[in-house]
């Protein structure tokens, strides 16, 4: 059965988009590290892999045009923070690094923490930190 997840995802520059997401903190599986159309993003201890396509490769596989991201939102990464200080310290490090605020650090819910940033392409990421506590039963 299934073994690994990809999420594919479109982008105008490789090494911006490397340059982005290692200022946020992030690293890149090594497997992809000479090419100029694709990158492994790994988020998180599970290493999850975003890949990173140029959009032109990325149009070979899906045989679709690519969503405007500014028009509409096609899909919403969600990443979850271990403090609300954790959370406005990547808003920030996004910030920083060229990307913009679509939603700012605020408590959710009464137990949710979060915020949303845009990447240099547009696609969008949710940081949450989620106090478990106070999650209502």
């Amino acid at each position: 059965m299934t073994k690994e997840l990809w999420i594919n995802l479109p982008v105008k520059d490789i090494a911006r988009s490397k340059e982005f997401f290692t200022k946020l903190g992030f690293s890149f599986h090594p497997r992809h590290q000479d090419s100029h159309e694709a990158a492994g993003l790994i988020i998180g201890e599970k290493n999850v892999m975003v890949m990173l396509f140029l959009e032109s490769t990325f149009k070979k596989f899906t045989k679709n045009e690519i969503s405007d991201t500014t028009q509409a939102t096609e899909v919403l990464f969600s990443i979850d923070g271990e403090s609300r200080e954790e959370v406005d310290e990547l808003i920030k490090k996004a910030i920083d690094a060229g990307g913009t605020v679509y939603s700012e650090p605020g408590e959710r819910d009464g137990w949710m923490y979060g915020a949303g940033f845009s990447d240099l392409d547009g696609h969008r990421w949710n940081v949450l930190y989620m106090d478990m506590a106070k999650m209502p039963s």
